[in-house]
């Protein structure tokens, strides 16, 4: 039963972050569901549920997208991930979780100091890139695409439309690329399929909340929950050392 809890109320909170951000499923949820799941369990089931909130947001978000910085992602993302496969098959869980925590603060760190750069189509690629290598080795598409969207004072509603879209073909070839090279179980898409009902609750509430939030809100909401998921990550990886 305390299991069951802990996995609804990652969802549920997962779910929301990710309607009103854009982007908080895979940061919120992997590194609390690797309390639960198996590291490949952990990321398929992030992967499925993030595509799923994508494709279900997508009538509301597609006139907010940059269609033509979608398209640099996309072909960036894919140069990345098989090197993203190959570091996910050789990785250990404790490697894992520390790299995780420790991509976490420092992003938190460059988005606190304010970072800036100028986009440019190389830049876009190299996201896009650095996006697909950490999709099928970690299952987080979101944290280099939120640093590149907010050094370059992005707003709000084209950060949260462009990264969901993205998410519909990224999260898709890396759950293909994931049970091609690592296989999947009957685990995953059962927790899969029993969390679409928290999924749906979660859409509903992140609506409401983004359509309240405010730019400077939606940055100081951005750093509690990288700089949360970091340090527990941070503390739990250690502690185990």
């Amino acid at each position: 039963m305390g299991t069951i809890v802990i996995f609804i109320s990652i969802i549920l909170v997962a779910s929301i972050l990710q309607t009103s951000t854009g982007f908080g499923f895979s940061i919120m949820a992997t590194p609390f569901l690797l309390m639960i799941f198996h590291p490949h369990e952990a990321i398929q089931i992030n992967i499925i549920l993030t595509f799923v909130i994508s494709v279900l947001l997508f009538r509301k978000i597609k006139s907010d997208i940059d269609y033509a910085l979608l398209r640099r992602f996309i072909l960036g993302s894919l140069a990345g991930v098989p090197f993203g496969i190959i570091l996910f098959i050789s990785i250990n869980l404790n490697t894992f979780k520390l790299g995780v925590s420790i991509l976490l603060l420092l992003l938190t760190l460059l988005l606190i100091c304010k970072f800036k750069v100028k986009p440019t189509k190389f830049r876009d690629f190299i996201v896009g890139w650095i996006s697909g290598l950490l999709t099928t080795s970690i299952g987080m598409a979101g944290p280099p695409l939120l640093l590149y969207f907010t050094g370059t004072d992005t707003e709000k509603r084209e950060l949260r439309a462009t990264t969901l879209a993205y998410y519909i073909f990224i999260y898709c070839v890396s759950l293909i690329t994931q049970i091609i090279f690592t296989g999947t179980d009957k685990i995953i898409w059962q927790s899969s399929l029993y969390a679409m009902v928290i999924v749906i609750l979660g859409l509903f509430i992140g609506q409401i909340i983004f359509h309240k939030l405010n730019q400077r809100t939606f940055r100081l909401f951005t750093y509690i929950i990288l700089s949360c998921t970091g340090v527990y990550l941070l503390v739990d990886s250690l502690s185990t050392l």
